[in-house]
């Protein structure tokens, strides 16, 4: 992204109405390479952990207007499980947990709910008789579907202005970020 030119105050093309948070400076610029706060932090990580922290409020914002849509009743936090059984198919409560970061009674509660909603339902494992998988009913898989694909054509309209390429640069250093975040995670 720096290759291009982009600032901090690009963000104003990306959505009307955009959050304005400045640097230490209060003009909203990017940061001189380098440059180390008073507690010795360099710039660049300050003014990623701000984008990182606006970016996040915005998802979680987000999450929650998705799972509405998907069902009226539906929990913001429960949203992700949808996501993730459409993404890799069935799976046990226990890797759903084990994914979300959650313990098996809150993944249970959830998974009580999402049935309860016809989003998902549980079916015998085939590899062992005693467990169960949890899946996406069609409804389930229908609903997401249309969220999702409004969600991707929302960020069509909104990123029109960019280049391919650097969308594809920043879905690159996203996915990056994550892979370092889950490292440190374990």
């Amino acid at each position: 992204m720096a290759a291009t030119g982009r600032n901090f105050q690009d963000r104003e093309n990306f959505e009307a109405g955009a959050d304005v948070h400045e640097d230490a400076r209060g003009d909203g610029r990017d940061p001189a390479p380098g440059d180390a706060s008073p507690t010795g932090v360099d710039r660049e990580f300050l003014a990623l952990e701000r984008e990182l922290t606006v970016l996040l409020r915005r998802a979680r914002a987000s999450q929650g207007e998705m799972a509405r849509e998907v069902h009226p009743d539906l929990e913001s936090s429960a949203y992700g499980l949808l996501i993730r059984l459409e993404e890799c198919g069935s799976q046990r409560a226990t890797e759903l947990a084990a994914y979300i970061g959650v313990g098996k009674a809150t993944m249970s509660r959830q998974l009580r709910a999402l049935e309860e909603l016809g989003l998902v339902a549980r079916e015998p494992d085939p590899a062992d008789g005693r467990a169960w998988l949890v899946a996406l009913t069609q409804e389930g898989r229908s609903r997401v579907g249309r969220v999702r694909e409004a969600r991707r054509a929302r960020y069509g309209r909104r990123l029109a202005h960019w280049d391919r390429g650097e969308v594809a640069e920043l879905a690159r250093l996203l996915h990056e970020l994550n892979g370092v975040m889950a490292k440190h995670d374990k």
